[in-house]
């Protein structure tokens, strides 16, 4: 079992950043991917980021550029700079963790951007 807490969110105006943090614990996997996926009202959950353990990372095709997502491995815990806010980056998002085939998710976090 993992437990995923998070950290950060809030509310930013447009063009403005915010951080997010997520820390994981319990059966930790050397060999793990963490990452963000955001939900806005009445869509699906999406990919924002996530890294590999080696620091390999992917991001979503409307954040390229704007966040950056980086993991500290001794603390377990993954990282989403996210700069140049826009109002549809509003959305709670969620940490993910996932190994292999199995994946844990944190309870989410709301991000809130004004215009």
């Amino acid at each position: 079992q993992v437990t995923l807490v998070e950290s950060g969110g809030g509310l930013a105006q447009a063009g403005g950043s915010l951080r997010l943090s997520c820390t994981a614990s319990g059966r930790i996997s050397s060999f793990n991917t963490m990452g963000y996926y955001r939900q806005a009202l009445g869509k699906q959950r999406d990919l924002v980021a996530d890294i590999t353990n080696g620091g390999t990372t992917t991001y979503g095709d409307s954040v390229k550029g704007r966040f950056t997502i980086s993991r500290d491995n001794a603390k377990n815990t993954v990282y989403l700079q996210m700069n140049s806010l826009k109002p549809e980056d509003t959305g709670v998002y969620y940490c993910n963790y996932r190994y292999v085939t199995t994946a844990y998710w944190g309870k989410g976090t709301l991000v809130t951007v004004s215009s």
